[in-house]
């Protein structure tokens, strides 16, 4: 019987995440508290408000494999984005790593924060030694050709923006006090924040919105939705107090209207009280 000699595809015959290192066993952890922390404040606040938010990856200190003829090399961005990738939804689901030939969709975004000792290979200064894996930059511009990077330097609270054009990052202007980039596709922005999270100040970046306002983390929006309530409660309390105020006024005048003659139902009629409220003071 005749059999077909074409190669399996990729997928078929590469490893695949369970198969390939998730750690390095010489380089584990991570460098300092602040590579945690910003990672955690740009998953909190990317909430894109147009369909894409449900077909969405987030990756953050994980391994990404992009590469099918060398399978063990990966890049381990600081924290990076996908379109049209979903999050999974089960815990036996989650990704152990990225794998380009299993996912085929390159990242959207990659940031990098940059640490005196990788800001070589995060900006394309480093040279490649011959046989070795490429850089960062290399990876990001020419082979998985992510459409932006951003690099963040905590050091100096500088924000870079580079962008793919002809196949190459050109730099994106965010120069300014409030340094700040927009991204149509996602109908969200991102900038740098002057605040504190997790009860530590300092310059961050997070994502806002349209209007400009910042996107609440999970305890912000917790808080603002405590703090209204209490707002409205506050103004109904006022209300009802106001009301009643009012409408205690109205019934001290009752006296003074029936000594001029006034029937009960001419008194309810002109104060807006009830007949048994009139009536009741009356027979006071």
């Amino acid at each position: 019987m005749y059999q077909s000699q074409f190669p399996l595809p990729p997928s078929e015959t590469l490893p695949t995440m369970y198969d390939l290192p998730s750690e390095d066993p010489e380089e584990l952890g991570l460098p300092d508290e602040f590579h945690d922390f910003q990672p955690k404040l740009l998953r909190e606040t990317c909430q894109p408000r147009t369909s894409i938010a449900s077909e969405r990856f987030v990756g953050a200190d994980l391994n990404l494999y992009y590469d099918g003829r060398h399978p063990r090399w990966y890049k381990r961005p600081d924290w990076f984005l996908v379109l049209g990738v979903s999050m999974a939804d089960r815990q036996e689901d989650l990704r152990w790593s990225y794998v380009m030939w299993q996912e085929f969709v390159s990242p959207f975004l990659v940031v990098e924060l940059l640490s005196p000792g990788t800001e070589a290979d995060d900006l394309g200064s480093k040279v490649r030694e011959l046989g070795k894996p490429p850089t960062k930059w290399e990876v990001y511009e020419r082979i998985l050709r992510v459409p932006f990077y951003v690099v963040f330097d905590r050091y100096d609270n500088q924000l870079r923006v580079f962008g793919l054009a002809n196949g190459r990052y050109q730099s994106i202007d965010v120069s300014g006090p409030a340094p700040r980039v927009w991204f149509d596709e996602l109908e969200l922005g991102l900038g740098v924040w002057q605040g504190a999270y997790q009860g530590i100040e300092g310059k961050w970046l997070r994502w806002y919105e349209a209007s400009g306002a910042w996107i609440p983390t999970e305890v912000e929006a917790r808080h603002l939705a405590e703090t209204q309530a209490e707002t409205e409660r506050s103004a109904r309390e006022l209300a009802e107090t106001q009301a009643e105020t009012e409408r205690s006024a109205r019934r001290s005048a009752i006296p003074r209207l029936a000594r001029l003659g006034l029937t009960a139902e001419q008194i309810a009629e002109s104060l807006g009280l009830s007949i048994v409220e009139v009536q009741a003071e009356i027979d006071l």
